[in-house]
């Protein structure tokens, strides 16, 4: 498909100069539907799954889940790091050097795909005991985990797609791979599950058919590329563009890295914790994972929000136009915290209306669940300012500063209190740990951002 290059142009100085406004409803809306889609996969399972197997299937499908995230993470690391390279370069007029990191991130994610799954199969049983399995659950995530990993290849390439997708400025091509692939995934479900009386089975089967839709749909862009004419040559691997696209991408991979510490600390905490309480062990590993995933939505509206803004601010920041990034990074606050205080009050005011999607009737589990969204997510209207602020960073090309908030956030002060605070107050130390852990983010993350911005003020002044 060839692109004049006066189209091209109109591309750029439409990102340059539209409102900032209809751009971030152009970018954003788009990318928080794919998002929140993508949560949908697993949150979709689990309803299904706890209609049809109960609370220990649940359970069961949580701890498969670290070695999902992982996976993510590292299609991230790929997808997010072209995206913010791609949309830099774009900014100043260098399109030749950010297609190369669109082709080697591609032939990064089918290596990194193939890797995961290899990896997956051998190390099977090892991982998911790491993970926090149970001698209640540990069969029924083996027959889990056997299906879902067919489908990680694609799920890695179609996600790291749909990061560059969106940069090239096609967010809603971006939108329907994935929801084409969620429809199909929630359409089969039930059918595989109930009809054909599949179990778990069926509904890892039915993700990994949505996770191939997708994917094919994704692949189909490589000729509807509206910045650049995509050549053979781009796929070559070219080692300082890969490091420059790891390294952009290091704070998306992290956050997903952060994410499995989380996971797998939590369950094996919960495992250890919940078997001294009057809740057991799968009860506690079942009701937190429900409610990391459901919140995996709020993180999802959130994300795309931020990541929707990515493109804006990478090319004003390398075109120089630093009020115009400053402007957009306070508009994308706004709307995230907007969204993060909804959250907020869904989650602390009608957890129960949640918690009957999941088909639970078990009353211990109910009271277990109620404690876990009103404890853990006790703070969560932070969310919006803090995941934008880190977004930010990464799409300004400040990777090291991305990857501190993000750790900040992730694991340097939420993993440690998970350890320590059981130990005084049992199982339901736990759950304390998210809203301390939050309160400590939310102030490195202003002290970062208030450092920023006033040096963006002298470069203002400057120019």
């Amino acid at each position: 498909m060839l692109i004049s290059e006066e189209s091209m142009k109109i591309s750029e100085n439409y990102i340059e100069n539209e409102k900032i406004g209809k751009l971030i409803m152009k970018f954003s809306i788009p990318c928080v539907i794919a998002m929140v889609v993508n949560a949908l996969y697993s949150t979709v399972d689990q309803i299904f799954i706890g209609h049809g197997m109960g609370y220990i299937g649940n359970a069961a499908t949580n701890v498969t889940f670290p070695f999902v995230v992982l996976a993510l993470g590292f299609s991230l690391l790929l997808g997010d790091g072209a995206a913010a390279f791609y949309s830099i370069k774009l900014g100043e007029k260098n399109k030749e050097y950010g297609a190369m990191a669109i082709g080697n991130a591609i032939v990064l994610l089918v290596i990194l795909g193939l890797i995961f799954l290899a990896v997956g199969y051998i190390f099977m049983d090892k991982l998911l005991w790491s993970f926090g399995a149970t001698s209640n659950n540990v069969s029924i995530a083996l027959d889990y985990m056997r299906i879902i990993l067919i489908g990680l290849p694609f799920m890695i390439l179609a996600a790291g797609l749909n990061s560059i997708i969106r940069a090239d400025g096609s967010p809603e091509y971006s939108m329907l791979a994935m929801i084409i692939g969620a429809v199909i995934n929630i359409i089969l479900n039930p059918i595989f599950i109930f009809l054909f009386a599949m179990g778990v089975k069926g509904s890892a089967l039915a993700t990994v058919i949505g996770q191939i839709l997708s994917c094919i749909i994704s692949l189909m862009y490589f000729k509807r590329f509206k910045n650049i004419r995509f050549k053979r040559e781009y796929l070559k691997l070219d080692i300082n563009v890969s490091k420059e696209i790891m390294l952009l991408g290091a704070s998306s991979l992290i956050t997903q890295l952060a994410v499995t510490v989380i996971i797998i600390v939590s369950n094996n905490m919960l495992k250890d914790y919940g078997a001294q309480s009057i809740y057991g062990s799968d009860i506690p590993i079942s009701a937190v994972g429900i409610v990391m995933k459901v919140n995996e939505i709020l993180l999802g509206v959130v994300i795309g929000i931020a990541i929707g803004g990515q493109p804006i601010i990478g090319y004003n920041y390398g075109a120089k136009n630093f009020t115009r990034v400053k402007d957009t990074y306070f508009m994308l606050i706004k709307v995230a915290t907007i969204v993060s205080i909804i959250g907020f009050i869904i989650f602390q005011f009608f957890p129960q209306s949640i918690i009957n999607l999941f088909g639970q009737n078990d009353l211990l589990y109910n009271e277990f669940s109620l404690k876990s969204f009103k404890i853990f997510l006790r703070l969560c209207m932070f969310i919006g300012f803090e995941l934008t602020t880190c977004i930010f960073f990464q799409a300004i090309g400040h990777p090291i500063k991305a990857i501190i908030l993000t750790l900040c956030k992730q694991t340097l002060f939420i993993v440690p209190l998970m350890i320590i605070l059981p130990k005084f107050l049992g199982v339901l130390g736990v759950l304390y740990a998210g809203p301390c852990a939050e309160m400590l983010s939310v102030i490195v993350a202003i002290i970062f951002i208030t450092l920023e911005l006033r040096k963006m003020n002298k470069y203002v002044g400057i120019l």
